[in-house]
């Protein structure tokens, strides 16, 4: 079926959020809310959250899609991921008021709104479900560890670095200075120092996820750094293993997607999984 949108303007803070809510006439008990991730607004890059959102409000899921302060057409200072709880909340607020039916959300969130899903969802008992694509956990440490390991040891193998080599078109003094900085920040963390303000984003989407509820669906990329640091962290860290094999969280991997779904096979599976994952909670 084709379901209607309306464009919403609502409060949070004394500041103007815009959004978007689609299916608001659907007869529905559950809706998703669509959270944005880095600098993007309501409709994602290519239009991803656009399309996500359609095609759950068409197969009979409302959902809502807006814009943080300081985004897109809302108003306000610009804020990072660690500090939208407010517009989250204000958000679900209005979502169930437009759409009456409604008893709960599911948080759809991709890269840093995956973390901030996290940080917000065990403080609202109207979040039901969560669904988590590539969290974002980086810290400079991991990125060096990341690079390391998925970048430098897979270049030693491919053809076109022997052949720079054969050439002379290397620049030695270049890629050792950069090799250098990337094993010095990597051996950092493995001292266990982290700066000022990284560790306690990534604590407290930890400490979200065990106070959670509600069931999880974590989707994660075969073609992403995002996702790659989100998986080396798992399995540096006893804590996230248990906490993702509890009952009530499911995985799903698209192994050559990159960070966005940017293709329509990736999008489409993602949207697949979606629909599929919040009917059946």
């Amino acid at each position: 079926m084709t379901s209607r949108e309306d464009a919403l303007v609502f409060d949070c803070a004394g500041e103007s959020l815009v959004g978007i809510v689609g299916g608001a006439e659907i007869a529905a008990s559950r809706g998703v809310l669509i959270v944005v991730g880095g600098p993007n607004y309501r409709a994602g890059s290519g239009r991803q959250f656009t399309l996500l959102a359609r095609r759950l409000a068409e197969s009979g899921v409302p959902t809502l899609r807006f814009d943080y302060r300081g985004m897109g057409d809302s108003g306000g200072d610009a804020r990072t991921f660690e500090r939208v709880s407010d517009d989250i909340r204000c958000a679900i607020d209005r979502f169930l008021a437009a759409v009456p039916g409604l008893n709960d959300v599911v948080i759809w969130g991709l890269c840093d709104a995956a973390s901030a899903a996290l940080m917000y969802a065990h403080a609202d008992p109207r979040v039901s479900g969560l669904v988590l694509l590539n969290p974002w956990v980086r810290t400079t440490q991991g990125l060096a560890r990341v690079h390391l390991k998925h970048y430098y040891v897979r270049r030693l193998f491919q053809a076109s670095l022997w052949q720079k080599l054969a050439r002379g078109e290397l620049d030695f003094r270049g890629a050792a200075s950069a090799l250098r900085r990337i094993v010095a920040d990597a051996l950092v963390a493995r001292g266990g120092g982290s700066p000022q303000g990284e560790v306690s984003f990534l604590e407290r989407m930890e400490q979200g996820l065990r106070a959670f509820r509600g069931k999880v669906l974590l989707i994660l990329s075969g073609n992403d750094l995002t996702a790659q640091e989100f998986k080396d962290f798992v399995a540096g860290s006893q804590r996230w293993q248990d906490l993702l094999a509890r009952e009530g969280v499911s995985r799903h991997n698209l192994p050559d997607a990159n960070h966005t779904f940017a293709r329509r096979e990736w999008r489409d599976q993602v949207e697949r999984w979606t629909e599929a994952w919040v009917k059946a909670l």
